[in-house]
């Protein structure tokens, strides 16, 4: 669809959108089209009204699709259109009066300092290469909150042991600067002599890899994540995104200043960091239920 190339490149070029992204929002527009095309004959996505487009909801919704996977392809949808009307193509967005579906919101428990601990404290890694570095990069995701995949793709030279911080590129290649905590910066220093020792390096710059040299992948960084968790752990979610969320929360729940915690997870707005705060404020309702005066605890 050659109407899609411009779009694309503005994703690309100036949204800053990753190219997995990019391929779901042509995925989904992609679809649309096709519904389009088959339901009304048209070839032209560009100038459907929202009726037309109520209609493909419809379909979704027969199909069984969840209200968050139909809410995230009238997104892509969305951004198409309010790039036409950027350009001058559309002269006003047929999605302006679309209201979100409902969706049920997961709360996703986080991993309690307890079970934490036990795996920190507790589980004996490996003195080889994989054990130690296994146990940094659970340490790294519980010390600094980073993504899995900003994990996969720290360098080297991410690292500055004399600052004591290390250089995070985020969503939309921001970068950010996230303090390390000296007990990490030990294990770090003890991982690295091991990486020095690997026989074969095929990727010398990324900071993680496999035992065979190569640049560690996302389902090996979960699968570490889960195997460790699962000793420690009775939660149905054991993955490198629950030890982000248990960063949050227990920075929190400790005091720490929302924004404070916005800038150490590379969040654009505080809106999405309010999402760690149920915990916290879980946390505050036991602690004023324990000391305030007039509770019936304190009778």
């Amino acid at each position: 669809m050659n109407t899609l190339k411009p779009f694309t490149d503005y994703l690309l070029l100036e949204k800053k959108y990753s190219s997995l992204t990019v391929k779901a929002y042509t995925n989904d527009i992609e679809s649309f089209s096709g519904f389009i095309k088959d339901e009304f004959s048209s070839m032209d996505i560009v100038s459907v009204n929202y009726a037309q487009i109520r209609s493909w909801i419809i379909s979704l919704v027969e199909q069984n699709i969840s209200n968050r996977s139909i809410n995230r392809k009238i997104s892509a949808l969305n951004t198409f259109y309010r790039f036409q009307l950027k350009i001058g193509e559309i002269k006003t967005n047929p999605l302006t009066i679309h209201k979100a579906l409902k969706t049920i919101k997961k709360v996703q428990l986080p991993f309690s300092k307890a079970e934490i601990d036990k795996v920190l404290d507790d589980i004996i890694f490996d003195d080889s290469f994989e054990g130690i570095r296994d146990r940094v990069i659970v340490e790294l995701f519980y010390s600094t909150g980073i993504r899995r995949i900003e994990l996969v793709n720290l360098k080297l030279n991410s690292l500055n042991f004399q600052s004591k911080t290390l250089k995070v590129l985020g969503k939309r290649n921001k970068e950010r600067i996230v303090p390390l905590l000296d007990s990490i910066l030990k294990t770090l220093e003890m991982y690295l002599v091991k990486r020095s020792r690997l026989e074969n390096i095929q990727d010398s710059d990324s900071l993680f890899l496999t035992k065979k040299g190569a640049k560690i992948y996302e389902t090996l960084v979960y699968r570490i994540i889960n195997n460790y968790f699962s000793k420690a752990s009775s939660k149905v979610k054991k993955s490198p995104h629950i030890l982000r969320h248990s960063f949050a929360t227990h920075l929190l729940n400790q005091g720490a200043d929302l924004n404070a915690v916005k800038e150490l997870l590379g969040h654009s707005s505080l809106a999405a960091t309010q999402v760690y705060t149920h915990n916290s404020i879980a946390e505050l309702k036991k602690v004023h239920l324990k000391a305030h005066p007039r509770s019936k605890e304190q009778h």
